[in-house]
């Protein structure tokens, strides 16, 4: 008596891994692309008694180019169709999907790619959606075969029945030989009791009518259950009777492989030998196609994989926050060198309000390693004006550099914050006896700092106290970033570096520009006609604290990272040419693809007014007599080092001495200058 062959689908297992490769792929190489992209599945061909069917697995390997496979391990073939957004996954034609996928493996069985790789029959299709702003991801598995696809059991019985333990060792023993491909399907024969294993490109061919009982159809059975069958057996039939179409309804040797264990033995014994009657197939050419996986609800539909409560809360942030930055990259910014910013090195001198706007914002370029330096404590007064605080910061009365540090690795534990509590000796400010020995540590501290570090930011809140890091970052051809407050106006520029036997050389430009080269640029002394002293001196209590308008300090500190993130992603680097209009006729406009970054292009200085609401970036190119960062300075500072330090820190006339800056007084006629040149004093 005939009986239906009972078919069970398989199931689907995701490693976690799986979603956060696919997340890592999104974001990097896929982008907005939705064409399918090929994945592999796996599963172990050891039954497991307590389940029963196996499950595919996939997981961060299933993206490899090849099948990283191993003795237990067969492979599957997937294709992975990831949708933008959640309406095109809901909106997918899934019946269209799986029947194209069917109509594929059809394909691969006339042309003859199944016969020489028959692991195609063994199939999958992923339609998914990741939203990588939750966390979440909808997916819904398919395992291609045809429906309607009718066999008949005409006798089944254990494999031990029909072949001797010897002869079962046997086609064990050269099982383990194939390859992975040939593994799931293929032929063994059996002739004057001895068998034989062949893949099925070597041997179908060979089959005749007369022979076909000494011909044995194996396939490994996904199923545990010896009751039933997996359904990709129904693939493996069409491809049975294209090449043996002679076998038509006739009763046909087959062998369900089932691989267990038993203590330390592995063998086949529970294998299954059925005798099946071929259906006839009548249209091949509009099967339909069947295999969408039922939900955990045992419904047809999808299901969804909430990663956010299985991730580490670290790697979830560090994800999130790069999350805008990757989407530049999909068609704003495609060439945008994000690692590189990320390994950039920025140290913060000066932790108030510029210092804490500055960082906020490398925070969000993805910068990852960010050093302040101050010498103060949080007052009452700094938490509403600067954004790394709390009122439990000035309560403690804590170092601003280390709780600026603290509290930015709150905000995002992945960053590498440090503080350090440093001083900055300023031309000026006497050095006594008993000072001495700090000042020369906190001068070695500073250095070492700046040497270590590759874009300084100038913020501090007095003219003076730049002088010692913009000395330090040309002599070391730091990036430096320098940024100024005045009451509703604000200054941001890049300073040059020191090059021996440097020259300064305009660059040409149509439309009336002219362009200095970046190593030429100005410092922010350089426009100074006297040296810096102890602004703090005979100051009121207005003048002293850093009085501006609150939105001043949030636009200046956004366009100081900004012009240093020009500066890192410019072919030139610190080299990238600033451009000067030379005519009044010539138009901002006119400069678009002059030597800019992929950001657009790198001004000198950025010189701002809130009040009439307007904004120049003018460029000037470095002074000779420069108190910070002239021939003369550097090769005063680089020959006599701290001593020549300590004569401008207890007297700042030596910069003029050294500067040469009395003659060039005896030259021009500055006194008018002189009157006021403490009108446009920008500090922070």
């Amino acid at each position: 008596m005939t009986s239906n062959l009972s078919y069970i689908p398989l199931a689907s297992s995701i490693n976690p891994s799986f979603w956060n490769k696919l997340s890592e792929l999104k974001l990097e190489v896929y982008k907005l692309d939705e064409r399918e992209k090929h994945v592999w599945g796996y599963f172990t061909i050891l039954s497991n008694k307590i389940l029963p069917t196996s499950f595919l697995e996939v997981d961060s390997t299933s993206f490899n180019s090849e099948f990283i496979g191993q003795n237990m391990y067969l492979p599957f073939h997937g294709k992975l169709f990831n949708k933008n957004t959640l309406e095109q996954f809901r909106e997918c034609d899934k019946m269209e999907l799986i029947n194209n996928e069917g109509k594929s493996i059809y394909l691969k069985i006339k042309n003859g790619e199944a016969l020489e790789d028959p692991s195609v029959l063994n199939s999958f299709v992923i339609l998914s959606f990741a939203d990588l702003k939750k966390f979440h991801y909808y997916y819904w598995f398919a395992f291609p075969v045809p429906q309607g696809l009718i066999v008949k059991i005409v006798n089944s019985c254990p494999v031990t029945s029909t072949f001797s333990d010897d002869e079962i060792a046997e086609i064990y023993k050269e099982y383990k030989k194939l390859d992975d491909k040939n593994k799931c399907y293929f032929l063994l024969t059996r002739k004057n009791n001895e068998v034989h294993i062949h893949s099925l490109e070597k041997q179908i061919k060979n089959i005749c009518p007369e022979d076909v009982h000494e011909n044995y159809f194996v396939f490994f059975n996904i199923s545990h259950d010896n009751n039933s069958v997996g359904s990709q057996l129904r693939n493996y039939i069409l491809l049975i009777l294209n090449e043996c179409n002679f076998l038509v309804n006739e009763v046909v040797n087959f062998i369900s492989l089932n691989i267990s264990r038993h203590e330390s033995l592995i063998s086949c014994k529970n294998s299954i030998h059925y005798k099946l009657k071929m259906p006839s197939l009548e249209s091949t050419s509009n099967f339909m196609w069947v295999g969408w996986e039922k939900n955990e609800r045992n419904k047809m539909g999808p299901r969804l994989a909430n990663m956010k409560d299985s991730l580490d809360p670290t790697v979830i942030s560090e994800n999130s926050v790069n999350l805008n930055l990757k989407l530049m990259k999909w068609s704003n910014l495609p060439e945008i060198d994000l690692e590189k910013l990320k390994k950039t090195k920025c140290i913060l001198l000066g932790s108030g309000t510029l210092g804490c706007s500055v960082a906020r914002t490398l925070l969000g370029w993805g910068v990852r390693h960010i050093t302040f330096v101050d010498n103060s404590t949080v007052s009452f007064s700094n938490p509403v004006r600067q954004s790394l605080f709390t009122h439990q910061d000035s309560v403690e009365m804590k170092p601003k550099s280390q709780a600026a540090a603290e509290n930015l690795s709150k905000i995002f534990p992945g960053v590498n914050a440090k503080g350090f509590q440093i001083t900055i000796p300023m031309p000026g400010h006497t050095v006594g006896d008993s000072m001495v020995e700090s000042t020369i540590g906190s001068v070695q501290k500073l250095s070492e700092l700046i040497a270590d570090h590759d874009v300084i930011f100038l913020l501090t809140d007095s003219r003076e106290s730049r002088w010692l890091p913009t000395l330090l970052g040309s002599a070391q051809q730091k990036i430096v970033i320098n940024a100024a407050l005045g009451f509703d106006a604000y200054l941001v520029m890049r300073h040059g570096i020191h090059i021996e036997n440097g020259y300064q050389q305009d660059i040409p430009h149509p439309n009336g520009f002219l362009a200095i080269n970046g190593a030429d640029l100005g410092c922010y002394f350089c426009n100074d006609v006297t040296v810096p002293g102890n602004s703090m001196k005979n100051r009121t209590l207005d003048q002293q604290c850093t009085v501006t308008r609150p939105g001043v300090s949030q636009i200046a500190g956004a366009l100081a990272v900004e012009l240093a993130v020009s500066i890192l992603q410019h072919k030139e680097g610190l080299y990238a040419p600033a451009f000067y209009s030379t005519s009044p006729k010539s138009k901002i406009e006119d400069l678009e693809g002059a030597n800019s970054s992929i950001l657009g292009l790198v001004p000198h200085t950025i010189r701002g007014f809130l009040s009439p609401v307007n904004q120049i970036i003018p460029a000037t190119p470095k002074y000779k007599n420069c108190v910070a960062c002239s021939e003369m300075i550097i090769k005063e500072y680089k020959t006599k080092g701290i001593d020549f330090l300590l004569k401008v820190f207890d007297s700042s006339k030596h910069l003029e001495e050294i500067s040469l800056m009395p003659d060039m007084f005896l030259e021009n006629k500055f006194g008018d200058v002189l009157e006021f040149s403490e009108d446009e004093d920008f500090v922070d």
